[in-house]
Formats: C-alpha cells, sequence, structure tokens
C-alpha cells in the first residue's frame, strides 16, 4: 500500500521558486496550490518528478494560473493502488491517517481488516476504522458486529460505528480526521464517497472551483484530489480505488499491523521469529494461555502464508 518513507529528490527548488501542495494529479501535470491558496496547473522537472497528490513541492509560476515544480520535498510516505493484474500505482503522498471503511452490506471478507491495517503500518499512518452504515444494523447483527470489531479494539485500534446517511457518528469522525492528512480506504460499495460528501458539504462548489483551475473540463471521477476539511486537517479522495496493494512484505512487516503480536514477540528466543513453529516462541506460548485473540492471530498466520505464496 504504501512505503515508510520516500528518498528525497533532487534539488532545492532554488531562488524564485515558492512553497506549494499537489492537491490534484492529471497524469503529465498536477495542480499545485500555493501558501496563500492560489491554484496553478504544473508540469515539472524531470529531476522534480513524477508528483502525486499530496506531494509538497517547490514551484514557479510561469504565466498566471501556471507554473513549473522544481523540486519534490522528500515524503513520509507513498500510497498505491493495485490494478486488476496487481500491478501497483502510486497515488498518494503523506498521508498521516488511513480511515479503513467497512460495512455490513457489503460485509468484509474474513482478512479485509487486517490487510488494510497492515498496508497502514507499513505506510508509518495511523489506522481508523470505521463501520459504515450501522444503520443497516439490527437486532442479532449487531452483537455480531461488535465481537468482530472487540479484538481490534483491545488492540488498541480506534473504531467508529457511524452512518453517512444519518449522521450518526460522523461528530466523532470529524474529530478523529482533524489536523491530519487522512484517506478513506476500503472494498467498492462501503459508502466512502457518501462519507467523503457528508465530511464535505461545499464538496460539488471545490470540484467545480478545481475543475476551472486546472482547465481540465468536468473533474473525472478517478482524479485523486486533496480537499481542506471545515473542522482543519485535509482529506485526500481517490475515488474508484478499492484497495490498495501490500506489495513485497517480510513477516517483520506483517507483524507490525498486530500490534499485541508485536509486544508478546519481545520475548521470543529468537530476532526472526515468525511466531509459527519456532520454540522458545512468546507470541505462541501467548496464543496457548489465550492472551492473543484467536481471530487475530489466525489473520497473522494466514497473511503469512499468502505471502509465502508469492515467493
Amino acid at each position: 500500500m504504501g512505503r515508510r518513507a520516500a528518498p528525497a529528490q533532487e534539488g532545492g527548488g532554488g531562488a524564485g521558486t515558492r512553497p506549494g501542495r499537489v492537491v490534484a494529479h492529471y497524469g503529465r501535470s498536477a495542480l499545485v496550490e500555493g501558501a496563500d491558496g492560489t491554484l496553478a496547473l504544473c508540469t515539472w522537472r524531470r529531476r522534480a518528478g513524477p508528483v502525486y497528490c499530496g506531494d509538497r513541492v517547490r514551484w514557479r509560476e510561469t504565466a498566471p494560473g501556471q507554473g513549473v515544480i522544481e523540486a519534490c520535498e522528500p515524503r513520509r510516505n507513498l500510497l498505491s493502488r493495485a490494478d486488476a493484474r496487481g500491478r501497483l500505482h502510486p497515488t498518494a503522498a503523506n498521508v498521516d491517517r488511513i480511515a479503513v471503511v467497512v460495512a455490513p452490506r457489503p460485509p468484509p471478507g474474513a482478512l479485509t481488516i487486517d490487510r488494510y491495517l497492515v498496508a497502514a503500518a507499513q505506510a508509518d499512518a495511523e489506522p481508523l476504522i470505521v463501520v459504515n452504515k450501522w444503520d443497516l444494523v439490527a437486532g442479532g447483527e449487531e452483537a455480531a458486529w461488535r465481537e468482530r470489531l472487540a479484538p481490534y479494539a483491545a488492540a488498541g485500534f480506534p473504531v467508529l460505528e457511524a452512518s453517512a446517511r444519518t449522521g450518526m457518528g460522523l461528530g466523532r469522525l470529524r474529530e478523529a480526521l482533524a489536523g491530519a492528512t487522512s484517506i478513506l480506504v476500503g472494498q467498492s460499495g462501503v459508502g466512502k464517497s457518501s462519507l467523503v460528501k457528508a465530511l464535505l458539504p461545499d464538496l460539488e462548489v471545490r470540484i467545480g472551483a478545481l475543475s476551472e483551475a486546472s482547465g481540465a473540463g468536468r473533474h473525472t471521477t478517478t482524479t485523486t484530489t486533496l480537499y481542506h476539511l471545515p473542522d482543519g486537517g485535509d482529506l485526500i479522495d481517490s475515488p474508484g480505488v478499492r484497495e490498495f496493494g501490500l506489495g513485497p512484505l517480510e513477516p517483520r512487516a506483517i507483524q507490525r499491523g498486530f500490534p499485541e503480536i508485536e509486544r508478546a514477540a519481545a520475548g521470543c528466543r529468537f530476532a526472526d521469529c515468525t511466531h509459527t513453529v519456532e520454540p522458545g516462541c512468546a507470541v505462541r506460548a501467548a496464543a496457548e494461555r489465550g492472551e492473543l485473540h484467536p481471530a487475530r492471530y489466525e489473520a497473522y498466520r494466514r497473511l503469512l502464508e499468502q505471502v509465502a505464496g508469492r515467493d
């Protein structure tokens, strides 16, 4: 899904450049927002690019509403989406928080949440689990959902119940996203677009302003775009993205998505313990004592098997 850090780009911008941030990406050009809020459609120098939504850059104005990106500041991470063939395509940079959106309909797969949490850890971004469409949960379903989510809350992951349709939980979601650059990820159909519209009531006005500044006509449904949240912070909207790819991972990288396992692993005999067959494994001992939730330990083991199967 992303890298914890990306190398610094060459060049420092030089005299006459100004700071800015990429708020939309159009293939060979990018819409840059200056420190004063002005927008300019920019190309980039070869040494500076390519750049992606969320990148912080140094740019130079070449004409009213136009410019060139001279340098890209070092990134804290770069998230990539997977296409139908499994190939990864960078889409968003410098993300602080990843909100994993699931819903009762369509229900998440057995490892869906766990995979996203591993990807968030790989990108060094704070995870948040959002259960949208909570208004559709009724009767015995509610108890079953809370039982399914309990291991994540016990591991320390924040879990929010929300409904874009009724407004339930949106206040808490706004508070959780304030002051950071966030992105919503999740399966198709879980209501990410509805949540974005609920968080950004003037979304259509903003889309119109960006389209006018880019000169690209109607804003396409596949353009990754950064919006400023009313309560502070930024939200990167990447429509059409169903899943972010994990990419090649080592067992220790998967472990980072399971903080309860990582804590127990401090007592393992071997530093490279996979917590599956090694003697003196503190994680397996903790699982046998019931100190690790069986579902989470099983998810960890299954993800390890999937990664091993790629070799």
